[in-house]
């Protein structure tokens, strides 16, 4: 990654929020969502690693 380059966004355009204002697409948070324009890297990776753990999560809950 360049100096500066900003991390893109996970965003895979399937937008679903559950109850619990939760993109079951992203898995970011929707106030995630909304800041995450206005983030710098270090808030992006905060975001990424705790969209991760949603996933895992979910996913196993789902077995």
């Amino acid at each position: 990654m360049i100096k500066d380059e900003l991390i893109q966004s996970p965003c895979i355009r399937n937008c679903c929020l559950n109850e619990d204002d939760v993109c079951l697409g992203c898995f970011r948070a929707l106030t995630e969502i909304i800041d995450w324009s206005d983030s710098d890297n270090t808030r992006r990776i905060t975001v990424l690693e705790k969209a991760k753990k949603r996933r895992l999560a979910y996913h196993k809950s789902k077995v």
